[in-house]
């Protein structure tokens, strides 16, 4: 009984090693179906080059003038004196009175914005004489509170600007600078600088393709850069104008909108 069992046994461990042996054959002979599939379709391509897509770049430029109808201009009061209040009470005197002035010019509220309010010690470095040798050089000696407050201010009637600096700087601005003039409505030019841009470039685009005995596809990229060069002048000291008054005479000039694109079409 005992040897019929184990030959029994025999027989199954058989029959398992041979349907795994019957798996693996089956799996690799599959495996090797898949690679010899794909060495062939690669060898399609040997010996060809890759396809590719034939294009050309071209660029365009659109130029727009105008004349300004917006100017931007800061005023500025600096005041010091040994206590902060005194300070502070002497520098918001003569800011009131130019905001004042403004808005009897016809400044409007909303075109009247502080930028910066200041309160800071100021020292100065003086020399100690004294005999004792080694002597320090000097010394660090407090001189005064020093308070400084900037208004922007939007001048939308550009004939007043030189009355305007001129009647702040009579009610105690003794900064003026970072005037600049720009467009209010400058989106509307920098769309119309655009235009031209592109007009520009597809005909050079339609030029080109002539002459290289090629058609134009379709366009495949874009890229635009546009520029309104500003022009500043920085803060200045404003003294007080002795004898007959003579008011600054402003000129606007005009203003640049320019585009810049470049257009990539695909060719054949």
């Amino acid at each position: 009984m005992t040897d019929y069992n184990f030959s029994e046994n025999k027989k199954s461990l058989f029959s398992i090693l041979i349907i795994v042996l019957i798996v693996f054959l089956g799996c690799l002979i599959v495996l090797t179906g898949v690679n010899i599939a794909n060495q062939v379709r690669k060898g399609r391509y040997i010996g060809q080059e890759i396809k590719t897509k034939n294009n050309i770049s071209v660029s365009g430029k659109g130029e727009i003038y105008a004349k300004p109808d917006l100017a931007l201009v800061t005023f500025a009061v600096k005041n010091e004196a040994k206590q902060v209040p005194d300070a502070i009470k002497k520098n918001s005197e003569k800011m009131n009175k130019i905001i004042s002035s403004l808005k009897q010019q016809g400044i409007a509220e909303k075109d009247l914005k502080t930028t910066s309010f200041y309160v800071y010690p100021r020292y100065e470095y003086r020399k100690v004489e004294t005999g004792i040798y080694p002597y320090p050089p000097g010394k660090r000696v407090f001189v005064a509170y020093e308070v400084t407050q900037s208004l922007q201010v939007k001048i939308r009637d550009l004939s007043k600007i030189g009355k305007i600096i001129q009647e702040a700087t009579d009610n105690g601005a003794n900064q003026i600078g970072n005037l600049q003039f720009t467009i209010d409505k400058q989106d509307e030019l920098e769309v119309k600088a655009r235009e031209i841009a592109i007009k520009k470039a597809k005909s050079k685009a339609k030029q080109i393709a002539s002459q290289l005995g090629v058609h134009l596809v379709r366009v495949t990229s874009f890229s635009e850069n546009s520029s309104v060069p500003r022009y500043y002048r920085s803060m200045a000291e404003a003294a007080p104008m002795a004898g007959k008054e003579v008011t600054p005479q402003i000129e606007t000039g005009e203003n640049k909108i320019e585009s810049n694109v470049i257009i990539t079409y695909e060719i054949q």
